[in-house]
């Protein structure tokens, strides 16, 4: 296994690779397991095209689409565009599109336009997270399932009614809701870690009232300081994190300034608790237009 030059970038999650280029597939055994350890690596300086991110991304498993509803760069059915000057910013926490039975088990992220100053992308450790909550709070998690859905207002234009009543048609074009594990148990390393995030809108067996109060007590431990990673883009820089043991948010604070990063992403495996259920569909399908690892 190649070794690589490991710069830990946070206190509990985050790491930047050093010296290796992810063009260079003799890398990605060393790579898989630093994104394993350290839930986000940053690449400076990459300066990837959308063939070699796509090349790059597909290392670690057959990838999704770009949306299983929102259209993706054209020409490229595997790049998703994340466009700040389209209005439509992502601020909230969220884990990539929970909404489906098998969301994404690696995100990607590509910057080609950045903002001279704002624009970061923040990344949680909900591993961390989780190891945080006292034991009785922990016990109680355990046992507790979560209704995703992408049926809510999730990124929407903060200005414009009419694009945003756009975008939310694309958006729930098709209405999705699956059941998931508040605590999912990583597939390859055996943690535990809190799967919930924004599409997370209801606890199963509870009220609205009491699903939001749970889910907020929850969620403030995913995102304490100590266990968020901030990276401050430059233009070129790949990012890629571990969708199955993060949140992510992108702060909306750099005005009318463009934005741009292009994302792909691998589809992932059904999600397993504590108890060894599976995640389970209530509303919408299967989505194997988006990804092939429904199963």
């Amino acid at each position: 296994m190649s070794s690589l030059d490991i710069h830990r970038i946070g206190g509990r999650i985050g790491a930047e690779v050093v010296g290796a280029d992810p063009r260079d597939p003799s890398v990605f055994e060393a790579v898989n397991a630093a994104l394993l350890e350290h839930k986000a690596l940053v690449f400076r300086g990459a300066d990837l095209d959308d063939e070699e991110q796509i090349d790059f991304a597909s290392r670690f498993g057959a990838l999704t689409t770009a949306h299983p509803t929102v259209p993706s760069v054209e020409g490229q059915p595997n790049i998703l565009p994340v466009d700040g000057e389209e209005g439509i910013r992502s601020n909230q926490w969220h884990t990539d599109v929970t909404f489906v039975r098998t969301p994404p088990k690696v995100s990607t992220l590509r910057a080609l336009v950045v903002p001279p100053y704002g624009g970061n992308t923040l990344i949680a450790n909900s591993a961390a997270a989780y190891r945080d909550l006292p034991a009785e709070l922990r016990e109680f998690a355990d046992r507790l399932w979560a209704v995703h859905t992408n049926d809510y207002d999730y990124a929407l234009p903060r200005v414009n009614p009419e694009k945003a009543a756009e975008y939310r048609q694309v958006f729930v074009s098709t209405r999705y809701r699956t059941g998931h594990p508040v605590v999912r148990v990583h597939p390859e390393t055996g943690e535990r870690g809190l799967f919930i995030g924004g599409f997370a809108q209801r606890v199963v067996g509870l009220n609205g009232s009491e699903s939001r109060d749970i889910l907020r007590i929850l969620q403030a431990y995913v995102t304490r300081p100590e266990n968020i990673l901030r990276v401050v883009w430059n233009p070129g820089d790949l990012v890629v994190f571990d969708n199955r043991i993060t949140q992510h948010y992108a702060p909306d604070d750099y005005g009318d300034q463009p934005r741009r990063l292009h994302r792909v992403t691998v589809a992932g495996n059904t999600p397993v608790g504590v108890d060894g259920k599976e995640s389970y569909v209530i509303e919408g399908d299967e989505a194997r237009h988006y990804t092939p690892a429904a199963a």
